[in-house]
């Protein structure tokens, strides 16, 4: 039970408070390592190797590589869970562990989880399919056809943590991890909950996902040059590249935080959502959708332009993306937009969908903590339609003191969320 003397009661007004962070990448299995590898430029993208890739247009892919969930989880439980599930277990045990959460002394039922996959278990769905094919009914593994569920991951980091408060999966294709972190505090405001444990996940690289962004025209094909692949705002870029991970948060309100004495990284200020009822595919492209989210995001942080010190975008390294993004930014902001850094960190690590806001989010928190912001790398060639300053090439010494990410999804799915560094 509770022990730190914290008695909730509903207030839509709560303040709340970020105290872990958990981050996993195709750069690292850990915040610090990804962070220390996306601040020197580095590139998660490399070659398909985990199938032969030989005969599809798209060869390469922003992959977690040695990983051994076995580390993280009994090897029995990692074999009945898809890469989604266990990027988010091990995130969401770094999370806790940053914010000293003692779960033996907290009321469970008040701390919930809050993770969102885009796709959640294609890879068990395509692996189990294939059995199911070849080898009959007999092949079929029944536990994998509940792994593959979306629910199934938050489920399953519930189950290991033992908290039995409020549980759910967003999906909002590659807006869900903002979404994820965005309605976690939604319940705490409400005071359905003292923690939500919260983010995205995404481990699919499967051929069918390849193939579904490559025949869609959104994937990359620069297959002779992978590490340079994913180029935003850059007037060469000619696709996205598909990356996976995990990004969870600690979220808490402020009172039960401090109550307990936890070390709080950052406030949560402000979280919106729109939809563009456009297309299933393609973003509308005068950004009007995306106007209106970072609009309503940044009204309700009550903070003004000027206030936004970094700006980490959705920037999935496609012409229609990019451009919407530039647009909707310069609606929003004003002049005050070319004064403000844009980052795009899919150009280090690819688009995780679910997991990508949770993991821009993340990378915002810790900018923060650095006064250090990340760069987009692969940026060589201006665009006249994309012209503002997406910090180039090479991470930059910036105090961030308030900061918002966008994730847009597809069918128009937009979210926004606002962080702040907190003062008591």
């Amino acid at each position: 039970m509770n022990t730190n003397g914290y008695s909730p009661s509903a207030n839509p007004s709560r303040r709340v408070v970020i105290t872990g962070v958990g981050l996993i990448t195709p750069l690292g299995h850990s915040l610090q390592e990804s962070w220390d590898q996306m601040a020197a430029g580095k590139s998660g993208t490399g070659p398909i190797i985990h199938w032969d890739a030989t005969d599809f247009p798209t060869q390469i892919s922003a992959r977690v590589n040695d990983w051994d969930a076995g580390v993280y989880m009994d090897r029995k439980e990692a074999r009945r869970t898809s890469r989604g599930t266990q990027f988010a277990y091990k995130a969401a045990q770094d999370a806790v562990a940053m914010a000293g959460l003692a779960l033996e002394q907290e009321d469970r039922r008040r701390i919930g989880v809050e993770i969102g996959l885009a796709f959640g278990g294609w890879d068990i769905v395509e692996e189990e399919s294939a059995k199911l094919t070849e080898g009959g009914p007999r092949r079929f593994n029944p536990a994998n056809g509940t792994a593959a569920l979306i629910s199934g991951t938050p489920t399953f980091v519930a189950i290991k943590l033992g908290v039995t408060g409020p549980t759910n999966s967003q999906v909002t294709a590659c807006a869900t991890g903002i979404t994820s972190i965005g309605e976690a505090a939604r319940r705490l405001q409400r005071g359905d909950a003292d923690v939500m444990i919260a983010g995205g996940a995404e481990g699919y690289l499967s051929k069918m996902i390849i193939t579904t962004f490559s025949r869609l025209g959104a994937a990359s094909t620069n297959n002779a040059n992978p590490e340079k692949a994913c180029a935003p705002f850059s007037g060469n870029r000619d696709g996205m590249v598909v990356g996976e991970g995990a990004g969870v948060f600690v979220l808490e309100t402020l009172e039960h935080a401090q109550a307990r004495g936890a070390t709080i990284l950052a406030e949560f200020a402000g979280y919106a959502l729109s939809e563009d009822a456009y297309d299933m595919v393609a973003p509308e492209p005068t950004g009007t959708g995306a106007t209106t989210c970072m609009s309503l995001a940044l009204a309700e942080s009550a903070l003004a332009a000027t206030d936004i010190d970094w700006i980490v975008a959705h920037g999935t390294g496609t012409m229609l993306n990019d451009t919407m993004e530039t647009a909707a930014i310069k609606r929003v902001f004003g002049e005050v937009a070319y004064a403000i850094p844009i980052t795009s960190i899919k150009s280090s690590i690819g688009h995780a969908m679910g997991a990508a806001g949770a993991q821009s989010a993340a990378v915002l928190v810790k900018a923060m903590q650095e006064d250090r912001i990340l760069p987009t790398i692969n940026y060589e060639l201006p665009d006249p339609a994309c012209d503002l300053d997406y910090v180039p090439n090479e991470s930059r010494e910036h105090r961030v003191d308030a900061g918002l990410c966008n994730g847009f999804g597809l069918g128009g799915q937009n979210a926004t969320i606002v962080l702040k560094r907190f003062v008591a």
